[in-house]
């Protein structure tokens, strides 16, 4: 572990003069907000470039020629679509003939604008579980403000109709998903006993039709510590199986089946076990640890391994386990899925996109490339559980999205789907270099700029670095027509924490390692201006949750190395995160500050504690979500108070009231948002804030 910056000695809790922003939806706090937001609006929205700026934004979000990305189910393709006109959006579906035309035939299913102006109630669509076989019931999710608190009924597609007397529970963290027509499997998160300590579901229940929902039979139990328990009903070919999952952290767990009988028996692997697909009685797994199963086969992260699951229901003993995909450097597994016949994995090489086929037959497993373009992000866009369709997505940072579909298990493939440009790359280039960590490692990033670049442009340098989520290439509109075109550079880092390389790439800047993540980071920036890319002054940081936290520490840490700096929905009291829902389920990432040893690792880079009087920080935005039920708006809120008391006057917050955590719902705020960004990087970068 590299040492971290501890020139400042953070303030414990009790002498925290912010504590009273951490109330959400109190009245002094709010009116902070509303004062914050003012301001910040007052600046940014009117500058000369903003109106411009949000027009754009909002024309590319809602363009009628965005591409309509499906997936397909018993003939239909669903889809959720929203514009200027569907601003809540349409749940709609087509044909999957009609969808591979150049003008679908479209069906609405729901109309939420519709449904909302008639309920008086925002609401934002949040998922569907559809009945096995003929999935013309669901269980609808409706979050009332784009939260992830969501509100479930019963609907009928086929009528396009709620169901009278139908299911039906309040907005919760709860989930549910059918058993069969008439009974529901709930993961339950309604009373404070039902909850874990991070406000997740505890208890799994079985809810019979016509019973109250507070009278559904208990089937399974996670403790309180637990990050969450659920269910989940999975086929293999006409087997159905239901599963209990008792997740003890984000990187852990414990899966059970249940039998017949009623009994939940405990599928022996590891706790960290990850990638699981049933796949012609074999079921498939991963592992982010070295395990050796019991008849000695060693299982090695970042490879793919199957056993006998009949076998073993049949039993209670594993059998041989067999490997899928053996491991390769720089090679990680991005994810699975499946069709009825085929198994499909996604990879990444070097933070590049390909996709494996595999079979099985007698002789055991076999696997070949599908044949999609090379040297982009490619990913799997669907895989038709009950069928034989699948669909891939390719794009890179210069590439428009493309979707390329197969009926028949891709062995014959074409592209059905293609977005237009949005912005003139021909004057582009899009280069990876790499950067040489403070502790000798080798972190690789991207750089997107003018091909003729001569001499430090304003460059943006975007890093996340957390819970094995990776970065990868990707084409943005907004990013290019607001931020490319006017000549500016755009660098996106592959710093450890995330899943670039594989579980190894993640646990490098786990809990007490996490600073390998932040040095990481400054060894891009630092590289960015040794290149001339870029000088300090023209370099600025954006990152959104885990990644507010990275450039929050970014910050505090090196203020000299950028001219602004946005931190989006963010953590930044890393002392008292457990203290703020559902904050105290990130504690395998970071670490428990209730913990004496682990709260001084976390002090030594906790932003929050470590904002300076004397320091020379940039130009900074902060921005959160009233709304913003899994990173609590506090962490922004309290940042930029501090800032702003101890004299920082180039700090702006802003705070939207609806959206959740990922900006889900109306278009028109999240262009907004956009807009307001790229004008505060513009007048930062050009020395004009």
């Amino acid at each position: 572990m590299t040492k971290p910056n501890t020139k400042t000695q953070p303030k414990s809790s009790a002498e925290d003069p912010f504590l009273w922003l951490e109330d959400r939806t109190g009245k002094e706090a709010l009116d902070w907000v509303h004062r914050q937001n003012e301001v910040t609006t007052g600046e940014l929205q009117g500058d000369p470039s903003y109106q411009a700026y949000f027009q754009t934004a909002l024309d590319l979000m809602t363009a009628e020629d965005n591409i309509a990305v499906g997936s397909a189910l018993n003939g239909h393709v669903y889809n959720f679509w929203q514009d200027k006109t569907n601003v809540l959006g349409l749940w709609r579906r087509t044909t999957v003939a009609s969808y591979k035309t150049e003008k679908p035939d479209w069906e609405t299913i729901i109309d939420f604008d519709s449904l909302s102006a008639k309920e008086g109630v925002k609401w934002v669509f949040s998922g569907a579980s559809r009945l096995y076989p003929d999935f013309s019931r669901c269980l609808l999710s409706l979050s009332p403000d784009g939260g992830d608190a969501s509100e479930m009924r019963e609907f009928d597609i086929e009528t396009k109709s709620f169901v009278e007397d139908g299911f039906r529970a309040p907005a919760s963290k709860s989930g549910f998903i059918w058993l069969d027509k008439d009974t529901v499997i709930v993961s339950a998160a309604f009373e404070e006993d039902e909850k874990t300590q991070s406000g997740y579901p505890r208890v799994v229940k079985l809810w019979q039709r016509g019973t109250r929902l507070e009278d559904a039979t208990p089937i399974f139990e996670a403790q309180k510590q637990d990050l969450a328990a659920g269910g989940s009903l999975e086929f293999d070919g006409d087997k159905r199986y239901l599963f209990l999952t008792r997740t003890l952290d984000f990187f852990a767990s414990h899966s059970f089946l249940r039998l017949p009988s009623g009994e939940n028996r405990r599928i022996p692997l590891p706790d960290d076990v990850t990638d699981t697909a049933l796949f012609r009685d074999q079921l498939v797994f991963g592992v982010r640890s070295p395990w050796t199963a019991p008849d000695g086969t060693l299982c090695r992260p970042d490879g793919l391994y199957s056993l006998d699951f009949a076998r073993w229901i049949e039993t209670n003993a594993l059998g041989p386990v067999e490997t899928v995909l053996k491991p390769a450097g720089r090679v990680s597994i991005a994810g699975i899925a499946r069709t009825l016949d085929r198994l499909f994995i996604n990879l990444m090489d070097n933070v590049r996109g390909k996709v494996v086929a595999c079979d099985r037959s007698g002789s055991g497993w076999s696997l070949e490339p599908v044949a999609l373009p090379e040297n982009g992000n490619v990913g799997i866009s669907h895989a038709e559980r009950f069928g034989s369709s699948v669909s891939f997505s390719f794009t890179d940072f210069l590439t428009p999205s493309s979707i390329i579909w197969s009926d028949d298990n891709a062995a014959t493939l074409a592209t059905v789907k293609s977005q237009p440009a949005r912005f003139d790359a021909s004057s582009l280039v899009s280069e990876q270099f790499e950067a040489r960590s403070k502790d000798g490692t080798m972190v690789p990033y991207f750089v997107v700029r003018r091909r003729d670049q001569n001499g430090p442009v304003p460059t943006l340098l975007y890093g996340y670095g957390g819970f094995e989520v990776p970065l990868l290439p990707g084409y943005a509109g907004v990013r290019g027509r607001l931020w490319l075109e006017k000549g500016n550079a755009y660098v996106q880092a592959n710093i450890r924490g995330g899943g670039e390389f594989g579980p190894n790439w993640h646990q490098a800047a786990l809990k007490a390692n996490r600073q390998n993540a932040f040095d990481d980071f400054i060894a891009a920036a630092q590289d960015l201006v040794k290149r001339g890319i870029a000088t300090p002054a023209t370099l600025g940081i954006q990152g959104g949750s885990n990644g507010g936290l990275l450039t929050g520490v970014s910050l505090t840490q090196h203020p000299e190395l950028f001219g602004a700096v946005i931190i989006d929905v963010p953590l930044l009291d890393m002392l008292r995160y457990t203290e703020l829902p559902p904050g105290a389920s990130w504690m395998a990432e970071y670490g428990d500050p209730a913990k004496p040893e682990e709260a001084a690792w976390l002090a030594a880079y906790s932003p929050y504690q470590h904002v300076e009087t004397d320091a020379a920080y940039p130009p900074v935005l902060l921005t959160t979500s009233t709304a913003d039920d899994r990173v609590h708006p506090g962490h922004a809120r309290k940042m930029a108070g501090r800032l702003q008391a101890a004299g920082h006057t180039k700090t702006l917050f802003f705070e939207e009231t609806e959206g959740g955590h990922g900006g889900r719902g109306d278009r028109r705020p999240q262009a907004a948002q956009a807009a307001m960004k790229y004008v505060f990087l513009q007048r930062a970068l050009n020395g004009t804030a």
